[in-house]
């Protein structure tokens, strides 16, 4: 099992199959994943998967640098991870390519209702996300209320100056309001946040016309 900072477990197996992507949607009408269970991390990989299969977007999770040191075989056909360390600090959690940008972005969620803490961020992401910044790339928080089934696209450069400079452990959700633009969970993505990253291009296009 490998422990991550949250402290929560999860089982690595290996697959030489390719990640498959399903094509069989059936759209209905008012439909809605924000009540299924479903993580703010399953959100956007169907979503990237929905991008991908519509060639829109090339976008995917990063994997995590993982050393091995324990593996139990309880079957002959299958091999279950015991332990394992990080190798290094991961990054941002997702990254790629869309309309010829770069994307890197990060997801939280939180289950407060008035406020989403800083501490959710690690100084190194924080860097991170301050270097791609500096080469033009397009870089964001999808942040998840999740009590509220409310989720924000919020632009990195709001958090990286709440991170350094607030002097207090959290945002307030009427900031988070203030500075993102706010998207709705669906179908056929089942978090549309390019809607949020089009805001984005437009913005920058009309900062970068300006005289």
């Amino acid at each position: 099992m490998v422990k991550y900072p949250s402290g929560s477990l999860a089982t690595f197996r290996k697959s030489t199959e390719e990640p498959k992507i399903r094509t069989n949607f059936q759209h209905r009408k008012n439909v809605s994943f924000s009540g299924r269970g479903m993580t703010l991390e399953q959100m956007i990989n169907e979503s990237n998967k929905y991008y991908r299969l519509k060639e829109m977007a090339v976008v995917h999770k990063k994997p995590t640098p993982v050393q091995i040191v324990k593996v139990d075989y309880p079957k002959r056909s299958r091999a279950v991870i015991r332990e394992a360390y990080f190798r290094q600090e991961s990054t941002t959690d997702y990254n790629g390519v869309y309309k010829g940008y770069y994307l890197d972005f990060e997801a939280k969620e939180t289950k407060n209702k008035t406020n989403f803490p800083l501490k959710n961020f690690h100084e190194h992401q924080i860097v991170h996300l301050e270097e791609c910044l500096k080469q033009q790339g397009i870089c964001f928080t999808i942040i998840g209320f999740t009590s509220l089934k409310r989720y924000f696209v919020t632009p990195a450069s709001f958090i990286i100056k709440a991170w350094w400079t607030k002097d207090k452990s959290s945002v307030t959700l009427s900031e988070v309001e203030k500075w993102s633009v706010e998207i709705k969970s669906g179908f056929q993505p089942t978090l549309p946040y390019l809607i949020a990253v089009d805001h984005f291009i437009t913005d920058r296009n009309m900062n970068n016309g300006k005289q």
